[in-house]
């Protein structure tokens, strides 16, 4: 099960620098120039999670696997991306790919580093691209709404099924605003068609606010009224300096550390952006432990035990039984599987059981 955060921004805000500190690699060129990402580069992290050290000390297991998650560093947009301008068409296609939305934004002054449209204002940037994106999908929807208003006055039922949805969001959109309003209190089967629909503003989008190395422990006026915008429709802000992120991730961890602590900063941003991603997305951790190995796996908030089986596996979903679950407190502090069996702690649990985060699962099945 992979989950893609989309890595955006207008050009030169920092993504790309953002990105190779995030992978540890170069494969994302970062210069001085629009338009220096052009294919989408993607890598895949670790998510950190300080319980997976308790729990394989409790567990005596000889390996540690994290749970895992996929950044795309997509070309940087401009004015105009909804009609083409710049790379917009390749932009918009790569958006549709990703989950979830980390939309950089410039806050941190340099004279030496160009911004495309000559200013330093990172709401106003937010907007360029929110308008962009809105813009698209405006077009989008009022081209296929027609063709469904057709049908569902023929009594077709996916028609009939599908077009309140689009209704909604061509009300929104024609009002300025994003679908992704849409999400809060939204039910499953909507979900799916709000998903179907494949609108680039329906995505979750967390802001992430480059500041430069001073502003990195306290924030600065750009980043404050990031976080007053972000407030105002309900989404989260990270702010990091990408600079300081690049240099840690040359570092070794004892040496990060030290760093780190020397600018104020107890971990590194990376780690909060990873999270806040995941959280984003609405997943949580559930985990295996046995002598082999202690490993997180990710499910969606919500998800049953079959469903959490079927991410190991597809046979352990079809032919699930049951799953013995060990809350993540009482594993550690009773030091185990089988003291927690002694202790009345492991529970058996059906098909319908939603999995928490931090469940310690081990599933049975017939194959």
């Amino acid at each position: 099960m992979g989950f893609k955060c989309g890595i955006v921004g207008l050009p030169n805000v920092g993504k790309s620098t953002l990105f190779n500190a995030l992978t540890r690699t170069a494969a994302a060129q970062a210069a001085n120039y629009p338009f220096c990402t052009i294919e989408p580069n993607t890598g895949e992290v670790a998510v950190p999670d300080p319980r997976l050290q308790k729990l394989a000390a409790a567990g005596k297991s000889k390996e540690i696997i994290p749970t895992r998650i996929s950044f795309v560093d997509i070309a940087g947009l401009v004015r105009g991306a909804s009609k083409g301008e710049g790379l917009g068409n390749q932009f918009l296609a790569n958006i549709r790919e990703v989950d979830a939305i980390v939309h950089v934004l410039r806050c941190f002054e340099d004279d030496d580093i160009a911004h495309v449209e000559g200013r330093i204002d990172p709401v106003a940037d937010a907007e360029t691209v929110e308008t962009e994106l809105m813009l698209a999908d405006l077009e989008s929807l009022e081209r296929r709404i027609i063709q469904f208003r057709k049908r569902a006055s023929g009594k077709d039922k996916e028609a009939l099924t599908v077009l309140p949805m689009m209704e909604q969001a061509l009300a929104l959109l024609q009002d300025g605003k994003p679908t992704r309003i849409l999400l809060d209190g939204i039910g499953a089967e909507d979900l799916a068609i709000l998903q179907g629909l494949n609108l680039l503003t329906s995505h979750p989008v967390l802001y992430v606010c480059n500041v430069s190395e001073a502003d990195a422990a306290t924030g600065n006026e750009h980043t404050r009224a990031v976080e007053k915008m972000a407030a105002g429709q309900g989404a989260r802000t990270v702010v990091i300096s990408a600079a300081i992120e690049a240099e840690v991730a040359q570092l070794a961890d004892d040496e990060a550390k030290e760093f780190l602590a020397d600018l104020g900063l107890e971990e590194p941003g990376l780690d909060k952006l990873i999270r806040a991603g995941y959280e984003l997305l609405q997943l949580i951790t559930f985990f295996t432990v046995g002598p082999k190995e202690t490993r997180a796996w990710t499910v969606h908030k919500g998800a049953k035990a079959p469903q959490a089986a079927g991410v190991i596996h597809t046979d352990f979903e079809r032919g699930f039984i049951r799953a013995q679950t060990i809350a993540y407190n009482d594993f550690v502090t009773l030091g185990g599987e089988v003291a927690a069996k002694e202790a009345g702690k492991a529970r058996d649990e059906g098909k319908e059981y939603v999995v928490q985060d931090g469940d310690v699962m081990l599933f049975k099945f017939n194959t």
